[in-house]
């Protein structure tokens, strides 16, 4: 089960980090990610972690260069540092997980099967 934490309102410019944490097991061979939906758009990919390569994220054009995605397997927890938030990013923020994903399917939100309840995150400009 996978519980994600840390939205909030803020203003444009200013930073937040997202915290998604597992219980009820470890996902030290899963890959991470985190999707978002706005309000009336469907779900989107944000950014991903694979376990093979932790140090090699994927993320979607959006976000590049202002988000950065992490785990701390000991924790079983996978963040999401977003800086120089604009309006454009406020939506729910969810974060998924699974062992099975591979690399042509991991920007789809159909490849996972583990799912948290998702954040609200809310840019003001």
């Amino acid at each position: 089960q996978l519980q994600a934490f840390g939205g909030g309102l803020v203003q444009a410019g200013d930073s937040l980090r997202l915290s998604c944490t597992a219980s009820g097991g470890t996902f030290n061979r899963y890959t991470l990610a985190w999707f978002r939906r706005a309000p009336g758009k469907e779900r989107e990919f944000v950014a991903a972690i694979r376990w093979t390569n932790p140090s090699r994220p994927y993320y979607a054009d959006s976000v590049k260069g202002r988000f950065t995605i992490s785990r701390d397997n000991a924790k079983n927890t996978v963040y999401l540092q977003m800086n120089s938030l604009k309006p454009e990013d406020t939506a729910v923020y969810y974060c998924a997980a699974d062992t099975a994903v591979i690399l042509s399917t991991m920007r789809e939100d159909s490849a996972y099967s583990n799912w948290g309840q998702g954040t609200l995150v809310t840019v003001s400009s």
